[in-house]
């Protein structure tokens, strides 16, 4: 597959540390992922994140609280900055809040989320400890696109992580962190390259 003519222009929703954000950040720096943030969006002030981000020259956006009450006037707002700044793929790496009508009808099939576990198995916020508990042998990462149903949009790429006997849970969320340094990063030069298309609820992704 050749090389893009340009960059990818991505918009990152974060809420925490962005370790996700600074692979791709360190990916784009090595010439392997053809890319560029254009914005990064934080749901907390706090995030460290943002400290990445602006050590990168990224733009970074913050919402207060105060519009966070209303979801959907927050993605409103959210939607805007991201076309403004021109982004092609919103790129949720931590971010714990849900996306809704406004953003994902601005970026159809271009909002993709990274999961902790092999979805469908152990949707939601605490996936890693969930498939701990249960016991699991195999465990992973799942890439998918966003869609109005909570971590059920059309999966795109998923890598997994055997759970070796006497592991603790951290262990086990170190591991799975590791992968998602790597797979992420990979999808996204998939999207850079035009290589992925979404025929109903099936992802195919071309060969090089």
């Amino acid at each position: 597959m050749s090389k893009p003519e340009k960059p990818l222009k991505l918009g990152v929703l974060i809420s925490g540390s962005g370790t996700n954000l600074q692979a791709i950040i360190d990916r784009i720096a090595t010439g392997t992922l053809d890319a560029e943030v254009a914005l990064v969006v934080s749901s907390r002030p706090d995030a460290y994140g943002l400290k990445r981000a602006e050590a990168a020259g990224i733009q970074t956006l913050t919402l207060s609280k105060e519009i966070y009450k209303d979801p959907m006037v927050a993605d409103e707002v959210i939607a805007t900055e991201l076309k403004q700044h021109g982004v092609e793929y919103v790129i949720m790496a931590g971010y714990m809040r849900m996306v809704h009508a406004p953003i994902l009808a601005s970026f159809p099939n271009r909002v993709v989320n990274l999961h902790p576990a092999l979805l469908p198995s152990f949707k939601g916020a605490h996936a890693i400890q969930d498939a701990y508990d249960y016991g699991v042998k195999v465990t992973g990462v799942t890439v998918h696109f966003a869609d109005d149903n909570y971590d059920c949009g059309p999966i795109i790429a998923q890598s997994p992580v055997p759970v070796e006997e006497g592991w603790t849970v951290d262990e086990l969320e170190e591991h799975i962190h590791a992968v998602e340094h790597e797979l992420y990063p990979d999808v996204i030069q998939l999207l850079a390259e035009d290589r992925v298309h979404v025929e109903g609820r099936k992802v195919i992704i071309d060969p090089e």
